[in-house]
């Protein structure tokens, strides 16, 4: 398959789609890692199409979903300092800190700026020198290696008035943290394809091995996702637990050498709080000693207690596949995308916003 077409290709889906329902006779539970998977499950259908027996639940795959109500709290801190420019991804403004959200302290008059790449914040702080420019480094290791490269780029200009507020989380590690809990229901894992580009595929032979999970690398079209599913369902069916890739046009076993380099000489793993889930040891990135200087947290010298997350919002039990977003009470009445009580209404990816948009199906809530 060479174009994006094919991978939307309505008679291959519908094989697929005829393969699932002919091979399943036991009830199993989905769960898909990445918000892009669960906008393309929603948005196309797909969950309607599947047999009553296979349920899709919707992971922790949203990185604007995960980042903690405290490191929300930072970022806010940083962008009412002195002389300072923050800069973030546009998603990242509208999710709710304790108080505020980045995009209501903009409003308030603080310097607070959309950027699409981390190294426009470099040029910017090259620009400025009189001012301490700051990028909100969020994302899931696939947004690690640019990010890193911008610290990299930075120290080689020598460019001192610049800093990242690192708020990336890893995927393995919350995947483990999911079948661990006493309350786990997942059977099989939709493993994120841009993920497993940068990082490869060797992170999820242990994981698989040791929960007897299925774990299947994905991509995000609708042939796509259901040749997953496909996947999954024919090893749960055989009692196999295997990592397999159907992704295979862009994953390759060891992912990306030049990238997953770049991650390792700027950031060291530590561990990370998850919005609605808790702290996960392992499962981010911080900036290591070496480039100490431009790790914001230092810099500022921030030293914020942990905010309490909002106990109206469900999105850890969301998160963790024990319910759907239609199940919260306050879906679509007190949570809104233009009122969101929690993250996951708020992102682009995240699943309570897929549901918002583009679902009206109540069998969508079995």
């Amino acid at each position: 398959m060479k174009y994006l077409s094919e991978y939307r290709d309505q008679k291959l889906a519908e094989e697929f789609i005829k393969e699932i329902h002919r091979i399943t006779t036991k009830p199993w539970t989905l769960m898909e890692i990445c918000g892009g998977q669960t906008h393309s499950l929603v948005k196309n259908g797909i969950l309607e199409m599947l047999p009553e027996k296979i349920s899709m639940v919707h992971g922790p795959g949203c990185p604007v979903c995960v980042t903690s109500l405290s490191i929300i709290d930072e970022a806010i801190y940083l962008a009412q300092q002195p002389n300072v420019i923050f800069c973030s991804f546009g998603d990242m403004l509208r999710v709710p800190g304790s108080t505020k959200n980045l995009l209501e302290l903009k409003a308030e008059g603080a310097d607070v700026r959309i950027l699409y790449s981390p190294l426009e914040a470099v040029t910017i702080a090259k620009e400025n020198l009189e001012k301490e420019i700051i990028f909100f480094a969020v994302g899931f290791e696939t947004t690690a290696p640019a990010n890193a490269l911008s610290v990299i780029h930075a120290d080689k200009l020598k460019i001192n008035n610049y800093s990242i507020l690192a708020s990336h989380v890893l995927v393995p590690p919350a995947m483990e943290a999911i079948l661990s809990d006493d309350e786990n229901k997942i059977d099989a894992f939709l493993a994120a394809g841009h993920v497993c580009t940068i990082m490869g595929m060797e992170e999820y032979f242990p994981v698989a091995k040791k929960y007897k999970t299925p774990i299947v690398v994905t991509g995000f079209e609708p042939v796509d996702l259901l040749q997953g599913i496909l996947m999954a369902v024919q090893q749960l069916e055989k009692g196999e637990y295997k990592v397999e890739n159907q992704y295979a046009r862009y994953v390759q076993r060891e992912g990306n050498k030049i990238a997953k380099e770049t991650i390792n000489k700027v950031f060291d793993v530590s561990d990370r709080i998850w919005r609605g889930i808790g702290s996960i040891p392992h499962s981010g990135y911080e900036v290591n000693d070496r480039y100490k200087k431009f790790n914001a947290r230092l810099k500022f010298k921030i030293n914020l207690p942990v905010a309490e997350e909002n106990k109206e919002c469900i999105s850890g039990d969301i998160m963790k596949g024990l319910k759907k977003p239609k199940q919260c009470k306050n879906f679509g009445t007190k949570c809104k995308p233009e009122h969101p009580l929690g993250a996951p209404m708020v992102s682009s990816e995240g699943s309570c916003a897929a549901y918002y948009h583009y679902s009206n199906a109540e069998n969508v809530l079995a």
